[in-house]
This record gives C-alpha cells, structure tokens and sequence, in this order.
C-alpha cells in the first residue's frame, strides 16, 4: 500500500513546520510548501519529504508544486491551509494595499491552493483539507477588522464546502488554534497604527493592557500538528477542533457571554 502524502503550506515555520516533522515520524510523504525554500535546511535532510517553492498569492507557483508534488508522490492525501498572517490596527490607517495582501493570503491564496488540489481529490474519492483557522474566527478583539474578517471568512468557506466535497468522499476540517508559540508576533503579525491619530489610541493601549492581563500561557506548535493529526485520523465527520487550552476556554467563555458583557472587557477602566 502507498504511503499517504500531505501538502502543507506555509511548513518553513511555526506549525506547518512542526506538522510536516510530525507526519514525517508517523511514516508519511510531506510535500512542505515555503516561499523561499532555498532557506530550508532541516526539512530538505529528511526521507520521503519534498520541498518546494509555493506562494499562495502566486497562482503559477501552486500550480507548479501540486503538479510536482503528485508526480513525486502519486497522491494527495491531505491538504493542510496553513500559510497566513494576521495584521491588527485601526482600518482607517491600513492602506488599500495591505488590506488586498491580507485577505489575498488568508481567503484568496486558500481558496487558489484548494481548487488546486480539488480535481486530484475529486479524481480518487478521498481526502481531506484542513483548514488552519483561530479562535479568531470564532470571536473577535478590537483592531483586528482585517485578521478576523479573514478567518470568519476561512469558518464560513470551510463549513458550507464540507457540503459538496462530501459527494465524493472528501472530508473539510477546520482547526481552531489559541495562543501559540510561534513568530506570529513577529514576521507574521503586522500592526499598523497612527499616532497621530489620537482618537484610537485609548484602544490601543487597553487592547495590549487586556491582552498583558490575561494571564495565558501560548501552547507549543506540536499541541496544533496533534490535533490535525487527530483530525485526520479518527473517522469522524467532525467539522471544527479546537488548539490548546486557551482556545477551549476563551471559545466556552465567549458563547457563555453575552455580547454586551465580553466587549464590556476591553472597554476603559
């Protein structure tokens, strides 16, 4: 019997990395997709894992490595949306370019590799996408317009494909992460803000105040790889999978509440 093959984007860091180095222990083909795998130094070393070149804003690049990625391994399992960024601030101070670039990485760039994908899925009647969502696309926090926009968007694309795929055998999952640590805080998460803008600072400074307090303790990347490898792996029709600690009880806090009283929590003391 071949081995089963998973494509993940977005694998130089973080948890699609950690989730190629966890299918790889399992026995599994990995196809880890980066936008600059010429860097790459670990994953190029080990047996059975293919490293390639995939931007998800480039529509030839996705093209290119799924087409490469069946040809070196026959098959695709699993495909694992993983690539995205978060970027935080007041809209009005966002330019026009920026806001393109995070729902063309998020929504778009998903959508592209998962069309992508879909003719080889629909062609052998089986597989699974797994959606990398947040609990931000459950709930949301202040001066996260574009981030949550995009992930209520990744929930509500996930939830009604799950439909049609599943004429022909192909199962939708969406993960749903807490706080990890990984280097969204840095090259992946993009505040923008204004100064001079004084009418959005008292926000800004209690959104970090709320966020400073709230005593949260970020899950490792490999909490993430095992619930998608849970996800795949325990015959279930289950849509959504929640990723640490934290996002099972800031998502059973948030639906126990009340609108009024969670936005009450970043208002001004």
């Amino acid at each position: 019997m071949n081995k089963k093959t998973i494509f993940i984007t977005g694998a130089s860091t973080g948890i699609g990395r950690t989730t190629a180095l966890h299918f790889n222990r399992q026995g599994w083909n990995v196809i880890a997709t980066m936008r600059s795998p010429q860097n790459e130094k670990e994953l190029t070393k080990l047996p059975n894992v293919m490293v390639v070149r995939l931007d998800v804003t480039d529509e030839d690049s996705i093209v290119s490595a799924v087409g490469n990625g069946i040809a070196q391994f026959g098959q695709i399992n699993v495909l694992l949306n993983n690539a995205g960024y978060g970027a935080y601030g007041p809209l009005e101070v966002f330019s026009m370019e920026k806001v393109k670039r995070q729902f063309d990485t998020n929504v778009i760039g998903l959508l592209a590799v998962t069309k992508a994908v879909l003719p080889h899925m629909r062609k052998q009647k089986n597989g699974f996408i797994v959606n990398i969502s947040s609990i931000g696309g459950q709930m949301t926090f202040p001066l996260g317009t574009l981030y949550h926009g995009t992930k209520f968007a990744v929930e509500g694309l996930s939830e009604s494909l799950h439909y049609e795929l599943a004429a022909f055998g192909v199962k939708v999952k969406i993960v749903e992460p807490g706080m990890i640590k990984t280097d969204f805080s840095g090259r992946s998460f993009d505040f923008v803000n204004d100064e001079t803008i004084s009418e959005y600072q008292g926000t800004v400074q209690n959104l970090f105040a709320s966020f400073g307090n709230a005593g949260i303790s970020p899950s490792e990347p490999q909490v993430v790889a095992d619930v998608i490898w849970e996800a795949v792996t325990d015959g279930t029709d289950t849509l959504r999978y929640r990723a640490g600690a934290d996002a099972v009880e800031l998502l059973d806090k948030r639906k126990a509440q009340e609108d009024e009283t969670f936005f009450a929590t970043f208002k001004p003391k």
